[in-house]
């Protein structure tokens, strides 16, 4: 039998010539990156374990969450990681150069065919040339870092075939709209998808990175495009290392396979919210916008760039509407100047920014307040996500063409003059809450009163939000636990050291942050039992031990909010003390369990 593209590439960074879904190996890493938010946290980790970095070549460190330097948290963490740097001969792609996973392309760290992890939960948009890219938690991070290695689950794979040709105006961002439409949040969670199809053929690099960036929200590990000739030869000529491209065998073995018609895609958006919440631009009622925002690792390439500039030469901005561009690196920016493009983004009226994530990323260009409502070609809307207000997500062209209209609409059925619009004014935010601390023992059986919170895709800005990033001390990270979760904002205050929290599908998706895990080990939080995980959040809770497992179904045991359970880790009983019925779930697998009763990754190097 032979393998898909991933187990491929997994293969030949393993001790093993095969491997199949479900293996767990240890694999070498090509490149091995921290982000400034997450970056002082691996340092950390790396001097309280005592540990050095394997190859700093391979090593380095990309500051694109706040490219202004304008916090002063992020400050505190950059200037740690510089200094960290000079002293271990690590590169910095300092606050002038960009998205660190455009980076690890553009700069030739990675290639097809590699490997590459990073604190940055979009790091599977390495899949557009090929690579396997991996977001990962601040433990991993710096255990790549001193071994050069990591554990990883070999996923199942899906193949996607796209048939036929795209119509006049679906961009490379509808594209992942309307898969999101089909499959959702979690339909294909913790799969590696490969993409195929004459469309997809077609598609340039900078258009297979707008599709694999949004790989996340599709709950997948990775949308691994096949090389084409001309993705080979751009790599080819920045690969810091000689390479051959990877393909699947002919006789792979998919755990899904389907044929999607992709003539019947249409322009795409997304509600706010949800990013796979998706419906057609048509299809939306009128819907004013107050400010829109063009960037992010999605749509800040030269191609998104260049759209841009096409629907705004000439025109102006929407009275009241703020227009926000911010380039994915500085080689994209400095085309922009090199081709006139910020004439004309000036000329409409636009405000153009430090290459960086932008609107991702708390305190940055592009993020809006309570009541704003913001049309983004960012990749996430989650509540919070790019500020308080309201996110819709869309192509480039969609939000360029929204910007000079006042509404959200399609390049061609922007009016001559935009309509007068009454906004409405913000509401300030709540104070966040106190905190408690974590005890310390780690039993096999747990027992505790159980938080049953019947909801799918919380992910990990609703867990913790990206505001609180720059906090590195565990014992403040309690008070901040679901604070953004509607209808558990006062959580932190409730809570009691020894609880069980008792969710749906895909808990944890989003973003790498381990704070998501850390401020449920402050409060005491003894473990989360979910329908399914987020892959990254999955990595974070098994390398911190704080216990996370997985359900089918409660039913045998009727179980309801508040009810006490006592749960065998190990054998996966769960006895609810209320009636004394008992049930089984998933125990802990070995490699979990060893990490467990060590106490963390970094415990057992």
């Amino acid at each position: 039998m032979g393998m898909t593209i991933t187990e491929k590439i997994i293969a030949a960074h393993s001790k093993y010539k095969t491997v199949k879904p479900g293996d767990i190996v240890d694999i070498s890493i090509d490149a091995r990156a921290a982000r400034d938010f997450g970056g002082a946290n691996v340092v950390k980790n790396l001097n309280d374990f005592g540990l050095k970095v394997d190859d700093p070549g391979k090593t380095l460190f990309t500051f694109d969450c706040n490219p202004t330097g304008s916090d002063q948290k992020y400050a505190v963490n950059q200037h740690i990681c510089r200094q960290y740097a000079r002293i271990n001969g690590i590169k910095v792609y300092d606050i002038d150069a960009g998205i660190g996973t455009h980076l690890l392309i553009e700069e030739g760290y990675v290639w097809p065919g590699a490997t590459a992890v990073s604190t940055d939960s979009h790091a599977n948009i390495l899949g557009a040339v090929g690579a396997f890219g991996q977001g990962m938690g601040d433990m991993d991070i710096a255990a790549a870092w001193n071994s050069g290695k990591v554990w990883f689950k070999v996923p199942a794979s899906v193949k996607l075939t796209l048939k036929g040709s795209l119509p006049e105006g679906v961009t490379a961002k509808d594209v992942i709209l309307n898969l999101l439409r089909i499959y959702g949040a979690n339909t294909l969670l913790g799969y590696s998808i490969e993409l195929y199809g004459e469309a997809v053929e077609r598609m340039t690099l900078d258009e297979r990175i707008t599709v694999a960036s949004m790989a996340t929200e599709m709950g997948a590990i990775i949308i691994l495009f096949p090389p084409s000739q001309s993705i080979i030869a751009y790599c080819r000529a920045r690969a810091l290392s000689p390479f051959e491209p990877v393909y699947a065998d002919p006789d792979a073995s998919y755990e899904v396979e389907a044929e999607i018609d992709a003539s019947s895609f249409v322009p795409m958006v997304s509600r706010p919210g949800e990013p796979h919440d998706t419906i057609g631009v048509t299809e939306i009622p009128v819907t004013r916008i107050d400010s829109a925002f063009i960037g992010s690792c999605t749509n800040g390439r030269i191609e998104d760039m260049r759209v841009t500039a096409e629907i705004l030469k000439g025109r102006k901005v929407a009275p009241g509407v703020v227009l926000k561009i911010v380039p994915s690196t500085d080689a994209v920016w400095k085309q922009c100047l090199e081709e006139g493009l910020m004439d004309v983004f000036k000329n409409a009226g636009a405000l153009v920014s430090n290459a960086g994530c932008a609107g991702c990323a708390a305190g940055q260009v592009g993020q809006n307040g309570k009541g704003e409502i913001t049309v983004s070609t960012g990749n996430r809307n989650f509540p919070g996500k790019q500020g308080q207000g309201s996110v819709y997500l869309a192509s480039p062209a969609v939000v360029a063409a929204s910007a000079l209209a006042g509404y959200i609409t399609t390049p061609d059925a922007i009016p001559a003059t935009p309509p007068a619009v009454d906004y409405s004014s913000s509401v300030p935010v709540a104070a966040a809450s106190a905190g408690k601390s974590a005890p310390t023992e780690k039993p096999a059986v747990i027992r505790g009163r159980v938080w049953l919170i019947e909801r799918d895709n919380i992910d990990t800005d609703m867990i913790f939000h990206n505001r609180y990033l720059a906090i590195t001390d565990i014992r403040e990270m309690g008070q901040y636990a679901f604070d953004n979760l509607e209808g558990y904002k006062d959580f932190a205050k409730r809570a009691q050291a020894g609880d069980i929290i008792v969710a749906g599908k895909n808990f944890g998706s989003g973003s790498s942050r381990q704070q998501a895990v850390d401020c449920f080990v402050s409060l005491g939080i003894q473990a989360v039992i979910a329908r399914s995980f987020g892959a990254i959040y999955e990595r974070n809770a098994i390398n911190a031990a704080f216990p996370v497992l997985t359900y089918s179904s409660f039913d045998k045991i009727d179980l309801k909010d508040q009810d006490i359970i006592s749960v065998n880790m190990l054998t996966g009983e769960v006895v609810n003390e209320r009636n004394g019925l008992t049930t089984l779930i998933n125990p802990f697998y070995d490699a979990q369990y060893e990490i467990y009763i060590k106490g963390g990754l970094l415990g057992i190097i």
